[in-house]
């Protein structure tokens, strides 16, 4: 089967959930012999992505912020364009402030969500086009809901069945102003009727998507978010010296403050001088004054030399923190759809503690190998890795359950057959 994914960039400045959920899957699907191509938006996806040939970069986020912003750059000519639209400079567009964030850029995105009728409309036909001449695919999968207002024009031009992912849009939308948020819900409701399926990557978000948008319950399959366990080095966090791990991008909302306040805690109490704090995940420009407060308050603290900022979060950075790490949390403020770096760390026999939030009680009841604490606060968090800790038996047993949670619920293998019935039913239908 011939199967393209449309996915947004991160441009590699940090660990993007989504973007490595996409990954995954891609990986997963051609291992099984179909034919899939990346195409990706906005920004490059992680920097160490090597298949992605001569695929271009659409809708660079350079070009379409001017475009949106100041309409004489609409008759731009094409070599300034593609100059905008150059990695390197979208690189740098990843690093700055505002660029991966909803606040500021409400209008930008019900423009998207307009599709041919918004401001981007020659590059949705640059786009239809290239797909028709380059790939000519039996399936489209757009990565999330608010690439919607490609929907109509791909199914109008190129007759193909449209599949959509359902995961944290709501992180998005939300934090806009109104009346745009409510406009955003309304648009990405009134596109679903050219998607033939939607995959949401746990019963809780599509429960969310249910009570948020217009769509009938059976148009929505859920399926996880998954893992080549061989991708993943097992060593029993038993036989690890103690140390604690967070793997996201390091920012306020994923709460690396409150695990760096329940580590330093943790300290205070007799017994933990040995433990480590390990923390890795990029970040985007409006994370520097937050991460300059947090580092701020650890040398304050007098526990710098227990705390390593790991630099490298892609291909062998990543193998190496989770190597170096026995226990992982990331206490998002709010929760999440998922978290693909539980799925990673279970994959490696590392236990996580997640609060009661999102879909994390999910994923950990289905999986197992993890511990889901009381209030997300630092005091319920430091409690619980004193717990877990201090308990050698336990550790071991859930490191065990971790990997064991891993192989049988979150094997890409497995998801990506259970992805593909989905496309052979919509192709059927």
């Amino acid at each position: 089967m011939k199967i393209l994914h449309i996915i947004p960039g991160s441009g590699g400045s940090f660990y993007c959930g989504n973007c490595l959920r996409d990954s995954k899957y891609f990986d997963g699907l051609r291992r099984m012999g179909h034919d899939v191509v990346k195409v990706p938006m906005y920004l490059p996806l992680f920097s160490d992505e090597h298949d992605l040939g001569e695929v271009p970069v659409f809708y660079g986020a350079i070009s379409i912020y001017l475009k949106q912003l100041y309409p004489f750059f609409r008759k731009a000519p094409g070599w300034f364009d593609k100059l905008l639209n150059t990695k390197p400079l979208l690189k740098l567009a990843a690093s700055m402030a505002g660029s991966t964030r909803a606040k500021g850029l409400e209008d930008m995105t019900i423009s998207m969500l307009q599709g041919e009728e918004g401001k981007q409309y020659e590059e949705l036909d640059r786009m239809t086009e290239w797909i028709r001449d380059h790939f000519n695919p039996d399936v489209i999968h757009l990565s999330n809901a608010l690439l919607l207002g490609l929907a109509k024009t791909l199914k109008e031009k190129l007759n193909v069945p449209l599949i959509c992912t359902l995961q944290d849009e709501d992180v998005w939308v939300d934090i806009m102003t109104d009346p745009n948020r409510q406009k955003v819900w309304d648009l990405m409701s009134e596109h679903s009727e050219h998607i033939d399926q939607f995959v949401s990557v746990s019963h809780y978000f599509k429960g969310v998507a249910l009570d948020r948008m217009t769509i009938a319950s059976e148009k929505i399959s859920t399926i996880h978010i998954g893992v080549d366990p061989n991708d993943y080095q097992y060593r029993n966090s038993s036989e690890k010296k103690r140390s604690i791990g967070f793997i996201s991008r390091m920012s306020h909302e994923n709460g690396m403050d409150i695990l760096v306040d329940a580590f330093l805690l943790l300290k205070k109490q007799p017994g933990y001088d040995d433990v480590q704090l390990v923390l890795t995940g990029g970040q985007t420009g409006d994370d520097r004054k937050f991460l300059k407060d947090v580092k701020k308050k650890i040398r304050k603290s007098g526990h710098s030399k227990s705390v390593e900022f790991h630099k490298e979060f892609e291909g062998k950075g990543r193998k190496e923190f989770f190597e170096k790490t026995s226990v992982i949390s990331v206490p998002v403020r709010n929760g999440e759809a998922f978290g693909i770096y539980i799925a990673e760390a279970l994959a490696s026999g590392i236990p996580v503690l997640q609060p009661g939030l999102g879909a994390f009680p999910e994923i950990l009841e289905m999986t197992g190998g993890g511990i889901i604490y009381g209030e997300n606060n630092p005091g319920s968090l430091s409690s619980a890795l004193q717990q877990l800790l201090d308990d050698t038996v336990t550790l071991e047993k859930m490191s065990r359950e971790a990997r064991e949670g891993a192989e049988r619920h979150l094997d890409i293998h497995k998801l990506a057959n259970n992805l593909v019935d989905v496309y052979e039913k919509v192709k059927r239908s």
